[in-house]
């Protein structure tokens, strides 16, 4: 028996001999996860330019890239997305953790460019920096007129290109060069304005609400930095220019002038129509032709991509807007359906009106992983909105749509809540 079983072994050996010097000199078959790395490394501009899309590496931040209502926003992204089109191609933006995670995705071939304000390493052989000077002066020149710190530079900061990118790294470096003095208008969201000539006229009736301030600015999607910090409520820091000529205000009805749109749609929302209101007031101030510094636009505030969504051509027509609204805040509610409080629903809903649903989730997600119940929103999923603009908590692995100020959702909640209140009473 053991002498067979000898032999079964030496037959087998020889045999695989056999077949490894037969396959000798040929090339090993891949499999369909293999990759050919000498090809995404020798990737350069004429690449990029014939598969018509660069590939965008970046980080989360308020500087860089964000998510906010269904739009994208960050000012390198914009100054990215802009090279893009110069050089004929889309852009597609893979989002890293850590910047290591950029160095490491870029030498791969999983990205074509850097595009965050990276430290200039010169014991780094792998990359190309660009821009050294003019990212450096763009991003502490942003610092100055936004107040943020945060974004200041200590000058010796970049874009990266791979070393085996020269020619992508000459064309980027050639544009930078000529368009620095652009980049505050290249990344800052484009507005929209509305023509009509109600633009200063207000709508709120003093006549049932005479507590109810007069204001340019709004709470609602000014980010925290509209036309000044909305975020503490001081509204008697807030013009009152909006008077009619006469002195007087438009009563249409009991709340504001647009009473019979809330009324008309709230059934469609499945909400009280002064929730709508309550709304209405915290986005726009009732000024249907309100443009918020993030681009949302009209009386309920739609962003373009959910005024699209929702079938609203003109976002500054207040019946169009009122109509899209409601539909909104019906699917925000279905979108909750499983929190078991009606009254915490229409929390959620709030929050995500002015958030997006996905920065909510990724809110809740983190007050579960964290102990805390994800279904009530005061003193628990409120918390880490408040912290979602720390790096602590964006970066978090359960984080699906990173940075954006919770400071101003969480206000705003509060706000909501506190005039629908106010004006059931």
């Amino acid at each position: 028996m053991r002498f067979k079983f000898f032999v079964y072994i030496f037959s087998f050996f020889v045999l695989s001999l056999i077949v490894a010097c037969a396959d000798e000199g040929k090339p090993a078959l891949k499999g369909v996860f293999d990759h050919d790395e000498s090809l995404q490394v020798n990737y350069d501009l004429n690449d990029i330019q014939n598969a018509g899309e660069i590939i965008v590496l970046t980080l989360y931040g308020p500087d860089t890239y964000f998510e906010f209502r269904g739009e994208v926003f960050g000012n390198q992204y914009k100054i990215a997305q802009s090279y893009a089109k110069a050089i004929g191609v889309s852009a597609r933006v893979n989002v890293c953790r850590t910047q290591a995670e950029m160095l490491d995705k870029l030498s791969k071939g999983e990205g074509d460019i850097i595009a965050f304000d990276l430290p200039v390493d010169s014991l780094n052989e792998e990359v190309i920096y660009c821009g050294k000077k003019q990212i450096a002066h763009f991003l502490d020149t942003l610092a100055l007129i936004e107040h943020d710190k945060s974004i200041k530079t200590n000058g010796n900061v970049a874009w990266a290109v791979r070393k085996s990118s020269p020619l992508l790294a000459q064309k980027l470096n050639e544009w930078i060069a000529a368009n620095d003095n652009r980049f505050l208008a290249i990344s800052q969201p484009k507005l929209k304005q509305s023509n009509d000539s109600r633009k200063h006229t207000s709508y709120v009736s003093d006549e049932y609400f005479p507590d109810i301030p007069v204001f340019q600015d709004y709470p609602g999607n000014s980010h925290g930095q509209s036309y000044g910090n909305a975020s503490n409520r001081h509204y008697s820091d807030y013009y009152s220019s909006q008077r009619q000529s006469d002195g007087g205000y438009s009563r249409k009805g009991t709340i504001s002038y647009y009473d019979d749109l809330f009324i008309k749609y709230a059934p469609s929302s499945g909400m009280d129509w002064k929730l709508l209101a309550a709304i209405a007031y915290n986005e726009s101030a009732f000024n249907p032709n309100a443009t918020s510094h993030m681009g949302a636009m009209g009386l309920m505030q739609l962003m373009p991509s959910t005024a699209r969504q929702y079938g609203a051509v003109n976002p500054y027509d207040p019946e169009q807007s009122v109509r899209a609204s409601a539909k909104l805040i019906a699917n925000l509610i279905a979108h909750y359906a499983s929190v078991p409080d009606p009254s915490e629903r229409i929390n959620f809903m709030v929050a995500a009106y002015n958030a997006g649903p996905g920065h909510v989730d990724d809110a809740r997600r983190l007050a579960e992983k964290r102990g805390k119940d994800k279904n009530v929103w005061k003193d628990n999923v409120d918390e880490f909105v408040l912290y979602m603009s720390n790096p602590e908590y964006y970066n978090d692995p359960v984080v699906r749509h990173g940075y954006f100020r919770g400071g101003e959702t969480y206000n705003y909640v509060n706000y909501v809540r506190s005039d629908w209140d106010r004006f059931r009473k």
